[in-house]
């Protein structure tokens, strides 16, 4: 595997065809209420203003701002009925990532893409990876956000085996390994209101533009 770790690493638990996982619709959010507004301002903090936006592993709910201003979002997702049921999404593709990571997309012709909680499913990350910077316009960012829950049974096991602090570290990985990518960082954004509330933390990289210097890390 060309991150560096063993093949063996990216199994899962359940290695039966994911489409038969998420065939059935799971209308529910998977992190608490405290950690989805934080994920919208983090949306509206890095997101660029009225572009085209791709929500990788879309489902029922992209966590966008309710005023957020954007031309048009498109989901890609495993699960039809989820992303018909979602508000933010103009339109949307069923498409499996473990089974093909070249996504149906022209070339820049997305100015960001957000994954969200999902990034622990990945068998190819950095092939995904790759792909999604040959989907971004110059400067255009991957941004990506989990916290500490998963399906446990398709969560990959270097995943599993990390903790909180060691999978930014992996995430970071695969956007360099995926190559194209500069201003990589990683940060502990967790809500911080005096009481516990389910973590969430932010790794994420901007595709080179010509005349941009050697990509670093941050």
């Amino acid at each position: 595997m060309e991150t560096g770790y063993q093949e063996h690493f990216f199994d899962r638990p359940d290695e039966s065809d994911d489409a038969l996982f998420y065939a059935e619709p799971r209308l529910v959010v998977h992190i608490d209420d405290e950690a989805i507004a934080q994920i919208g301002r983090i949306f509206q903090e890095v997101l660029p203003h009225n572009g085209i936006i791709l929500d990788l592993m879309s489902s029922w709910r992209s966590h966008l701002p309710a005023d957020f201003p954007k031309a048009r979002m498109v989901g890609l997702g495993m699960n039809a009925v989820e992303m018909q049921e979602n508000p933010d999404l103009d339109e949307y593709v069923v498409h499996d990532l473990n089974k093909d990571p070249r996504l149906p997309f022209d070339d820049e012709s997305f100015d960001a893409v957000i994954l969200t909680v999902s990034a622990q499913y990945f068998t190819k990350p950095v092939e995904v990876f790759r792909d999604v910077n040959r989907l971004l316009t110059p400067n255009g960012p991957l941004v990506v956000t989990f916290s500490n829950r998963m399906f446990p049974t398709k969560a990959v096991r270097i995943w599993q085996t990390c903790d909180d602090q060691q999978r930014m570290t992996l995430l970071k990985l695969y956007f360099q390994k995926a190559g194209g990518y500069k201003d990589i960082v990683a940060e502990d954004r967790s809500p911080d209101l005096g009481y516990y509330t389910d973590p969430v933390f932010l790794v994420m990289g901007r595709k080179i533009s010509q005349g941009d210097e050697t990509p670093h890390a941050g």
